[in-house]
């Protein structure tokens, strides 16, 4: 861990598992103190915070609905008071379309969900950080490669993620003057308890070997990246959308 007596202040959406977990971790690693958001699954949050604390990290369980906006509202002041001024956002909390749903077989119910979490969730983090992250922040949205693989039954997930891709390139423009990076991370198929569920082993090991590198990422192959985009050496990538998928086309 760091030793900086003033550590920059990190909020991860969608912390306490998969990505959203591995991301936490390590930027904790680094040096960051990170809020540890979760929706629901407030003894996973927990442990993520207590294995950070463990390390010699700083770090906290916050809960909020991302699709609220009183709670990202919530989420900024709670962290801000806790661990300081916020320097990242990460907007990974999301939800996946449950197997392949046929645009035409998708319910208001299901469409209301996904675009909900997934694109106004990061509407609503980012509108926030716009006046509440410090000069010379980064945020990290998430979008998916599932956008350029344009895979029936994937349509609604795909539209909702290919706007956080507009969202991500018009508002890196708008933080002109503050010094304030935006970028966008689209993971491939990523071997998450999320991803994992529901998909016979035959489906999974075919999305195994459809990259050029023949395996599934890992959530800390996507971490890595999000470190990279947020730590100096990323600091002239702005505005750009990263396909972290070992090369799947």
């Amino acid at each position: 861990m760091s030793s900086t007596p003033n550590p920059k202040t990190a909020i991860v959406t969608g912390a306490s598992r998969g990505i959203g977990r591995a991301i936490a971790l390590r930027l904790a690693r680094d040096g960051y103190a990170v809020a540890v958001n979760y929706a629901s699954r407030s003894q996973d949050a927990d442990a993520v915070v207590a294995e950070i604390e463990t390390a010699g990290g700083r770090a906290i369980a916050l809960q909020a609905d991302v699709s609220q906006a009183a709670d990202c509202t919530r989420l900024f002041e709670q962290a801000e008071a806790a661990l300081g001024p916020i320097d990242i956002v990460i907007n990974n909390a999301g939800v996946i379309q449950p197997g392949t749903t046929m645009l035409a077989d998708t319910d208001d119910a299901l469409y209301e969900r996904i675009f909900a979490i997934n694109t106004r969730g990061t509407f609503h983090m980012l509108r926030l950080a716009a006046t509440r992250l410090r000069q010379g922040g980064r945020i990290v949205n998430f979008s998916t490669s599932a956008i350029g693989l344009a895979m029936p039954g994937y349509a609604v997930y795909a539209g909702a993620k290919a706007a956080v891709e507009t969202f991500t390139n018009i508002f890196a423009k708008e933080m002109r003057g503050r010094g304030i990076s935006v970028m966008c991370v689209a993971p491939g198929p990523t071997a998450t308890e999320l991803f994992l569920d529901g998909k016979p082993a035959e489906l999974v090991e075919r999305l195994a070997k459809a990259a050029p590198l023949e395996r599934l990422g890992t959530p800390e192959d996507i971490a890595n990246t999000v470190a990279f985009l947020v730590g100096p050496e990323g600091k002239w990538v702005n505005g750009q959308t990263l396909r972290v998928n070992g090369g799947i086309v």
